[in-house]
């Protein structure tokens, strides 16, 4: 799973969203079919601006076909529908240390 650290740095969200694209088109250049998307979780406790703006253009990859799936890092979990559907397709993912960890700091992104 190839990891973007969007959170690197303090960007504000129009940056970061500039990066993220950046990174997906290289991803898909690269054949990478999973990516895990760090962008923090504020520190409010409710999800910071990041983390609510880069969320959101992740579900937009799905509605624009760029994406199949995503999984906010709470429910990467094989407790969860999405968590389990992602690790039958790529089982690798069970290795990764955020798997069943509940992290909100973080959503994975199915290419």
């Amino acid at each position: 799973m190839r990891t973007i650290n969007l959170e690197s740095g303090l960007p504000d969200l129009d940056t970061a969203r500039r990066r993220l694209l950046a990174e997906l088109d290289a991803a898909r250049k690269d054949g990478a079919r999973v990516l895990k998307v760090i962008h923090g979780w504020g520190s409010s406790g409710a999800g910071g601006t990041l983390a609510v703006g880069i969320r959101k253009s992740l579900r937009l990859r799905i509605k624009e076909g760029k994406a199949t799936l995503v999984v906010p890092g709470e429910r990467f979990s094989s407790d969860t529908n999405e968590g389990r559907e992602l690790a039958q397709r790529h089982p690798s993912v069970r290795a990764d240390r955020d798997f069943n960890r509940a992290n909100p700091g973080i959503t994975i992104l199915e290419l």
